[in-house]
């Protein structure tokens, strides 16, 4: 297993929106008020995300359910912006683990959250406070 690259998100980052979730049903409203925070605009039901706002909530859902999953709650979601991109922060409690890349468990496995954030983010990486573990992806607006 790989480590994951530590370092801060950018550090000009203004915080555009913030959730905060404890249980996996939270994870269900988390798609529309991204779209939202994203694009000002409501997700009606069955309506489709724009390709930038689903790769952000994909790599969201991921990323709060290993979270969820694996971290201490609560676990924080921000979406912030920084120039021309938006960063996905997501943060949990427990100061115990680092991320790894899960790069030898078989498909259908699981742990793939943070791959699935290499391969669709513009850049990953993760660092510590006194309280949180924070992993952060950051997308172009455009």
């Amino acid at each position: 297993m790989g480590q994951l690259r530590t370092s801060p998100p950018p550090p000009r980052a203004t915080e555009l929106r913030q959730w905060e979730l404890v249980r996996p049903a939270d994870l269900r409203g988390l798609r529309a008020s991204l779209h939202e925070a994203l694009t000002g605009e409501e997700l009606l039901a069955g309506e489709r995300l724009d390709e930038v706002p689903e790769l952000v909530a994909l790599v969201a859902s991921e990323l709060a359910t290993n979270a969820l999953r694996h971290g201490r709650p609560p676990t924080t979601v921000r979406l912030l912006l920084a120039g021309d991109w938006f960063v996905l922060e997501v943060a949990d409690h427990d100061l115990s683990t680092i991320p790894e890349l899960s790069d030898t468990l078989p498909l259908g496995a699981g742990g793939r959250g943070l791959q699935i954030a290499q391969a669709l983010a513009l850049d990953v990486g993760w660092y510590a406070t006194p309280d949180t573990k924070n992993i952060w992806a950051s997308f172009s607006r455009h």
